[in-house]
């Protein structure tokens, strides 16, 4: 089996060889790339006074899926936990081909993490690792590839653009955590109190804009380890996250439905309209990427968006979070699902 997978990943590698054109971002110059105006940047204060005292979780939330991969490059190295370890020694034997046949399909985002707060995103989903090869301190962001961005790096920038947006109010979910020993846990934690201090939330119950602004508190920040969390009240439990695992958006809005119809979890959670490729998907497309998945299909998931609804309700939604912010209207409708709440 590993042999008949090793002969069709290398007639996939082959592809770009023979004609495909990848460019050196990885990116396909073909497909628009439609920059969002900062119209959602300061989306939560604008919003009708009666909302600022709804509960976090009762609100609607634009997020982004994998939130660093526009980190990711061609001089990305392969992840030792995320790839097969086949994938890893093709990487060291053909590189050059490798890691841009990978980076077609692990890129979900264009838009920097200043551009996605600007666009109005307010959950970021921050996937951590310490790399083998790196320094003993230095974290990175990870998705099949490490970002060549640190994560100390990534934190002070959300610091200084919520200086600049006192009233906005992010949730940053810390995840997957690969390669992390407890000392590398609580060095990140610490960063962590250094960077945003006083604008930490501690958990509890959910809080509402108004709790917030009147604390000065702007971040909830979700940590996926539960020793950790234990030990630091500034941290919350992660956040759970409605993955669906497919690659067609019928399936994905099936599943979604699916889950609603189980009831919402109490506190805050994710529903991703993320799409998601597999083994049978990459080698039918051998021109193909995430992105070029993900775009037709752009339509079908925003008409699923702009159906759902906020609040307490068993199949109510709170943040949505999708791949490719910018590319439609995807925040904006997010956001204006908040006004089915005034209607209550």
């Amino acid at each position: 089996m590993h042999h008949l997978m090793l002969l069709a990943f290398l007639r996939l590698l082959a592809f770009p060889l023979m004609g495909g054109q990848v460019s050196v971002s990885g990116s396909f110059p073909s497909l628009p790339c439609t920059r969002t105006s900062d119209e959602n940047s300061d989306w939560m204060s604008a919003l009708c006074p009666q909302l600022w005292d709804v509960p976090l979780h009762h609100l609607s939330i634009p997020g982004s899926h994998d939130t660093m991969t526009y980190g990711l490059n061609k001089k990305s190295t392969i992840s030792h936990t995320e790839s097969p370890r086949l994938l890893q020694l093709l990487a060291k034997v053909l590189p050059c081909v490798t890691v841009p046949t990978v980076l077609k399909w692990s890129v979900t985002q264009v838009l920097n993490v200043t551009e996605q707060l600007d666009a109005g995103v307010r959950y970021l989903d921050l996937r951590i690792a310490h790399m083998p090869e790196g320094s003993e301190r230095n974290l990175h962001f990870v998705h099949m590839l490490y970002t060549a961005v640190l994560v100390e790096d990534t934190l002070t920038e959300i610091s200084e653009w919520l200086e600049n947006h006192p009233r906005e109010v992010v949730i940053l979910a810390c995840r997957n955590f690969e390669g992390m020993t407890d000392d590398l846990h609580e060095y990140l934690v610490t960063c962590i109190k250094n960077i945003f201090g006083d604008m930490l939330c501690p958990r509890g119950e959910v809080p509402t804009l108004r709790q917030l602004w009147a604390r000065g508190q702007q971040v909830l920040l979700s940590y996926e380890d539960e020793g950790t969390v234990c030990r630091h009240q500034q941290l919350w439990p992660g956040v759970p996250y409605w993955w669906g695992n497919q690659v067609k958006s019928e399936k994905l809005i099936h599943y979604l439905e699916q889950m609603k119809s189980c009831g919402r979890p109490g506190g805050l959670f994710v529903a991703g309209i993320n799409l998601t490729e597999n083994l049978e998907y990459i080698l039918a497309h051998p021109a193909g990427s995430l992105k070029k998945m993900t775009l037709p299909s752009l339509p079908r998931l925003t008409a699923w968006v702009r159906e759902q609804c906020p609040g307490p309700c068993p199949c109510c939604t709170n943040i949505i979070a999708g791949d490719f912010i910018g590319m439609n209207s995807f925040v904006s409708d997010v956001i204006r699902l908040n006004e089915k709440l005034l209607g209550c």
